[in-house]
């Protein structure tokens, strides 16, 4: 067994090089470097500094609530595509090998929008498998909001 890898370098010659274990920042040290200078960021004036970036459960520029820099993320959108609406919850991937690569460290799982099943479907997912029980609330109460904004308001019409 190799522990060697063989990659091309830059003038093209094939280069042995040992395949190093990647670590990962601190969160805190991250969430320093990000939270004044991050491109989710949205400032306005008497206002609260807010953040878009994916897994914000309350959008909110917060080491509690990021999903840069936090180990658990967890994110609740509306996402449409075409006509269909859908809720979409979004935590960090358990597996390793996904913590160290940015394009695939995100799941999105779909939730469904039925009364009981979607709570109940909020609950099990974060009650159980995770580890941050205490935005369950939060959590709840913006899929409420959610599936309020997926309403459609009906236009009366006038009487000729």
């Amino acid at each position: 067994v190799n522990k060697y890898r063989s990659h091309f370098g830059s003038s093209g010659c094939i280069a042995q090089s040992p395949c190093p274990a990647i670590k990962m920042v601190a969160p805190d040290l991250l969430w320093e470097c990000v939270k004044n200078q991050s491109c989710f960021i949205k400032k306005r004036k008497n206002f609260p500094v807010m953040t878009s970036e994916p897994g914000n459960l309350c959008g909110v520029n917060k080491f509690q609530f990021s999903g840069l820099a936090s180990k658990n993320v967890l994110g609740l959108d509306a996402k449409k595509a075409g006509k269909k609406e859908s809720i979409v919850l979004t935590t960090r991937s358990k597996k390793e090998s996904r913590q160290y690569r940015p394009g695939v460290m995100l799941v999105t799982t779909g939730i469904k929008k039925g009364k009981k099943q979607g709570p109940e479907q909020l609950k099990k997912i974060i009650g159980a498998t995770w580890n941050r029980p205490e935005l369950l609330d939060m959590a709840l109460k913006k899929y409420k909001k959610i599936k309020q904004s997926f309403r459609k308001r009906k236009v009366a019409k006038k009487a000729a």
